[in-house]
């Protein structure tokens, strides 16, 4: 091997530790840093994509988790995958508060919840043994 050659397989090798090893560490060391501040009171999504609620910390370091009212399971501390912040909720309506307009219903809503539409589709369909065998 010349002294080149050398010095560009040096240089391959800086370039993958800066693009891929680096961030990988980086971004381990976060979420190593995530799942040691986690404490009683916060909401948590598991790996799973369960949301709940931790209540206590076990002796076994596991986390009890209320995933719904008066049903708590543990869960591996390593298995969740982020907390929530109560931020989150705030982010899903526009700012007037209401629903996004895209997301909204038209037309008016009758008591049991369905949209009534004064459009009606009417379709052809052709009767007999024809339309049977195009089915």
């Amino acid at each position: 091997m010349n002294g080149g050659t050398l010095i560009l397989l040096a240089a391959m090798f800086a370039l993958l530790w800066v693009l891929l090893i680096r961030p990988q560490k980086r971004k381990q060391a976060e979420q190593q840093q995530l799942l040691a501040g986690i404490e009683p009171g916060d909401e948590v999504l598991t790996m799973g994509g369960i949301y709940g609620i931790v209540h206590e910390i076990d002796e076994e370091d596991d986390l009890v988790v209320e995933i719904a009212e008066g049903i708590r399971v543990r869960v591996a501390r390593r298995a969740v995958a982020g907390v929530v912040k109560p931020d989150d909720e705030a982010d899903e309506t526009d700012e007037d508060g209401g629903e996004d307009a895209a997301e909204a219903p038209e037309g008016p809503i009758h008591e049991d919840g369905v949209v009534v539409s004064e459009e009606i589709v009417k379709s052809e369909v052709p009767e007999g043994a024809e339309a049977l065998d195009r089915r």
